[in-house]
């Protein structure tokens, strides 16, 4: 029981389960835009939803007032356009808003943490000369 506690405890399992809640919210908020903005600029062209698109494969295709297939075989192009359609742009968002910033926090660091890392070495190799020249001066 105490390897569990410390396993749940450990900061990697938090942040992750932060994650997988922010993702399900930020999921929320793609659908909602596709759903919202993205739905209805294809439906100025042709349906209102991406989910109605579909061929049918093998044919005579009908469908129930249900919605149900009742002969033939569709193929629900329209649907997977839509998911992919929220996968870039998920992906996008994530990229552009948290990947980039943080790939340049990251880079600014690093720089900054070279250039004190020169400065030490400067004022290591400074002092050097200067211990060097007291030692010199006293013989």
């Amino acid at each position: 029981m105490k390897g569990f506690k410390e396993f749940l405890l450990r900061g990697n399992v938090v942040e992750l389960a932060v994650a997988v809640v922010i993702g399900a919210a930020f999921t929320n908020i793609i659908n909602a835009f596709v759903k919202g903005v993205i739905n209805p600029i294809v439906g100025a062209f042709g349906a209102k939803d991406l989910g109605t698109y579909s061929s049918c494969l093998k044919g005579p295709c009908e469908v129930s007032a249900t919605g149900e297939v009742t002969t033939g075989i569709f193929i629900l192009w329209g649907s997977v356009l839509s998911a992919i359609l929220q996968f870039v742009i998920t992906a996008a968002v994530v990229y552009f808003f948290l990947i980039l910033p943080m790939t340049k926090l990251a880079a600014r660091r690093k720089s900054l943490a070279e250039i004190q890392a020169e400065a030490e070495a400067k004022e290591v190799v400074l002092l050097t000369e200067i211990r060097d020249a007291l030692v010199t001066q006293q013989r």
